[in-house]
């Protein structure tokens, strides 16, 4: 009896944790409620966040808003055409006095890299991102840096049709596990965006709700949340018709399973379950598969949710 009430006291301190950052974000971030439990769920999954939206809905405040109310550092890298990998993961630097080379650590060696602008960078430069993404290290000169734990990257894109614009390719979609847009805000929220203070004075003034420590805390109990042989009966089926389906190119692979089944325990854990429900499956899958799934060539075009949404409505919930 004394085990379930620890048990139940520490859930509710953990729920309370998470509902206080996606507070402190909506005060700032106006009217976006789902799109922040989305990108906060992406982060208690482990998986790395890209934003694709129009210049100027907060996709950078949002990032950076994060990172402040999570307790963890912070480092920004405009992505621009000229953009080296070195610029990125750092470089070695011949120094005299001591006749040897010497690492210079780049801006990727923090908890919170935001990659604004991603896809205004090359292919090659894009590329530095590859390995610290999938094995939060990066390899400079033969020479393997373990990168600080945790690791986030929140990555900003523009619309692909706007000038100067570098299609990600799919090796490097596939390693975010949620794309997100925010898009404009309502009539009430845009109001009160008008009227009210500065977004970079509210920015400034949000102290952290939780450190690195607890963040990691609630990122193990992520991986206690049950998941029942039906759940999983359901995600499978799900998988499976994303790849037997004539509608799209290629279906969902492994990896995207797996990030979908974090995914929808981060998000239960958010609503403070212990057990992941077909709801779960369904808030978070757009987001998850979305930027995975193209539809073949001769089908309607269609918005990346709306792709995910046509295999929600296809599969039953078993």
């Amino acid at each position: 009896m004394e085990l379930r009430q620890r048990t139940s006291s520490a859930s509710e301190q953990s729920r309370n944790r998470i509902h206080a950052v996606i507070a402190g974000a909506s005060r700032v971030v106006l009217g976006k409620t789902t799109e922040i439990r989305l990108a906060l769920t992406c982060l208690l999954a482990r998986g790395h966040l890209l934003i694709e939206d129009m210049p100027g809905v907060g996709k950078t405040t949002l990032a950076h808003l994060l990172a402040r109310l999570l307790g963890l550092d912070f480092q920004r890298i405009q992505f621009t055409s000229d953009l080296l990998p070195a610029d990125v993961t750092g470089v070695y630097v011949y120094h005299r006095e001591s006749g040897e080379f010497r690492f210079h650590a780049g801006p990727i060696f923090t908890h919170v890299v935001l990659a604004d602008e991603i896809n205004r960078a090359t292919p090659r430069a894009q590329s530095a991102l590859l390995e610290a993404m999938e094995e939060r290290q990066v390899t400079v000169e033969n020479h393997t840096h373990v990168l600080p734990h945790p690791f986030f990257v929140i990555a900003t894109q523009n619309p692909l049709e706007q000038i100067g614009t570098f299609p990600l390719p799919e090796s490097q979609l596939d390693r975010f596990l949620m794309c997100i847009s925010l898009g404009y805000p309502d009539r009430q929220a845009e109001r009160a965006l008008l009227t009210g203070a500065d977004r970079r004075t509210l920015l400034d003034d949000q102290k952290p709700v939780l450190d690195a420590a607890a963040l990691l805390a609630l990122q193990a109990q992520v991986e206690d949340v049950h998941v029942s042989d039906a759940l999983l009966d359901y995600v499978q089926n799900l998988i499976d018709h994303s790849r037997s389906s004539p509608v799209y190119q290629a279906g969902l692979s492994p990896r995207a399973g797996l990030a979908l089944l974090r995914a929808a325990r981060a998000w239960a854990l958010v609503d403070g379950r212990g057990h992941v429900l077909p709801d779960d499956v369904q808030a978070v899958l757009p987001a998850v598969a979305g930027h995975r799934l193209l539809t073949t060539p001769g089908e309607r075009a269609q918005s990346a949710d709306a792709i995910a949404r046509h295999l929600l409505d296809a599969v039953p919930i078993p």
